[in-house]
């Protein structure tokens, strides 16, 4: 397979202009005239001067700097890609409806942007479509809609592990948070062997129970309901939309799309809302982790326990936002979340609240 020309937006252009690496577009063209800029007969500060910007009206300002024929033809020798025309779909003045966002014509999409083709497997044209980060960005933000989930892998055995339906989170978490819970009590009334020794809970003992051991599990649980609210705000900004400060290089723009990407790229796909549970259990590990070496087992149990409850109410809450008819709150919650997608996906980052986002000034007006 031949390798596709690079493609990149004004933005990762505009990136390039020290003299280290300096960037130029022309004609839709970019290139990278680093290595020419001590050769320039016009000196290397009338090349500075316009790094990172578009040289198409200078070159052909004879006051300015006229150039030959053959300065034109050298420039060729320098294009590293070419810039990405794309549509724009998310707008400022977005607003909500009942309506039911239009299809995608695949074709079509993929003849406007040169981006990804829908009807074929998307993660190998991530990793091989040699995109711009900025493009890609601005690409992947832009959402698509199809009447059925499209394909990530070619393989069946592979594209099965991507697709979740949403009561695959409470079947798969809710037996373990009730697990944590109950060990968490146990644990307040008196010591139990190590879980990977016997994990197995006393319920023969269960009546021997201490009031005080299930008040002290309800606070650290409800503590934990707390923690997740953080987590869920943090990840999603910090981690989903590491954007600003993510590598320009396949394997982090494909592991960028596999993560959150797809998500905004297809925000109604119903099969691609919820987290799989493999995924969530390498994201859950560290904090976990940290739980118990920060806290006593009873405690951490208890805490990691109302996280994983509320863990539950997000991933199950977030689906209904994108595909049920809701009460009341969780229409506000809905316009909200859709407005993240829409209208800007640098705020609103809250899905089950929008309490940090009005803490740490991301609130998104809608």
């Amino acid at each position: 397979m031949s390798k596709r020309i690079r493609i990149f937006a004004h933005e990762d252009v505009a990136e390039h202009n020290k003299s280290t690496s300096c960037w130029v577009s022309r004609a839709g063209k970019v290139y990278n005239v680093t290595s020419f800029l001590n050769d320039h007969p016009g000196g290397d500060d009338l090349i500075m001067k316009y790094a990172g910007k578009d040289i198409e009206a200078v070159m052909k300002n004879k006051d300015e700097h006229e150039h030959s024929e053959s300065a034109y033809e050298m420039l060729e020798d320098y294009v590293i890609g070419r810039i990405g025309i794309g549509e724009t779909l998310v707008r400022d003045d977005w607003e909500a409806t009942d309506d039911i966002p239009d299809n995608t014509d695949p074709v079509k999409d993929h003849e406007r942007n040169q981006f990804l083709d829908l009807s074929k497997p998307l993660l190998r044209q991530v990793w091989e479509g040699n995109f711009g980060k900025a493009y890609y960005l601005q690409q992947v933000h832009q959402p698509r809609h199809l009447p059925e989930p499209a394909r990530l892998f070619g393989p069946d055995i592979l594209e099965v592990t991507t697709r979740t339906v949403w009561y695959v989170v409470p079947i798969f978490w809710g037996p373990i948070f009730v697990y944590l819970f109950l060990r968490s009590v146990f644990q307040f009334a008196g010591p139990l062997p190590n879980f990977f020794v016997n994990p197995a809970l006393p319920f023969s003992s269960w009546d021997k129970i201490p009031a005080d051991a299930i008040t002290k599990t309800l606070i650290c649980f409800g503590l934990g309901n707390i923690i997740w609210t953080i987590i869920e705000y943090g990840m999603h900004r910090f981690l989903f939309h590491i954007d600003k400060m993510l590598p320009d290089r396949p394997v982090f723009l494909l592991l960028h799309f596999t993560m959150h990407g797809v998500h905004h790229y297809l925000p109604m796909d119903r099969l691609r809302l919820v987290m799989p549970p493999v995924l969530f259990a390498l994201l859950e590990f560290p904090f976990t982790q940290l739980a118990y070496a920060l806290f006593p087992v009873a405690v951490a149990n208890g805490i990691i326990s109302g996280a994983f409850a509320f863990y539950i109410l997000y991933d199950c809450m977030h689906y209904a936002l994108h595909h049920s008819r809701l009460p009341q709150y969780m229409k506000e919650m809905k316009k909200y979340h859709l407005a993240h997608h829409y209208k800007n996906f640098e705020l609103g980052f809250g899905v089950t609240s929008k309490i940090w986002d009005i803490v740490f000034n991301t609130l998104l007006p809608v």
